[in-house]
């Protein structure tokens, strides 16, 4: 089985960076032959794992990663950008994680491919 980690740095909202990184995820486990995927937010990104999203338009990040969890996708969120930005003490998407660099490091090895978006 093909091992793929997907790395995402965009905002939730405002940039298309972070829906697309999510699409393809999606797209990839909806595969005859699905690959292992894994999903490594940083950056402003983080912020995708906050629960309570209510756009008033368009798509909707944490239906997106609900999707992902429970097609039991991993999610992890860099434990240092949620500190920075306040997000690790707030209630999280089910299924979303706090992770590290070390984890980071750990599943890029492993990977056969690393994608970043």
């Amino acid at each position: 089985m093909q091992k793929i980690v997907i790395i995402a740095n965009g905002a939730a909202y405002g940039s298309e960076s972070l829906f697309n990184s999510l699409r393809l995820a999606i797209a990839l486990r909806e595969q005859n032959i699905q690959p292992e995927v894994k999903l490594f937010l940083m950056s402003d990104a983080v912020t995708a794992g906050l629960r309570g999203q209510n756009p008033t338009e368009g798509y909707n990040i944490q239906q997106m990663l609900e999707i992902l969890t429970a097609q039991d996708v991993p999610v992890k969120l860099c434990k240092t950008c949620a500190d920075g930005r306040g997000v690790s003490a707030l209630p999280l998407v089910d299924g979303v994680e706090i992770g590290t660099l070390v984890e980071l490091a750990e599943w890029t090895l492993a990977a056969d491919k690393v994608l970043t978006f």
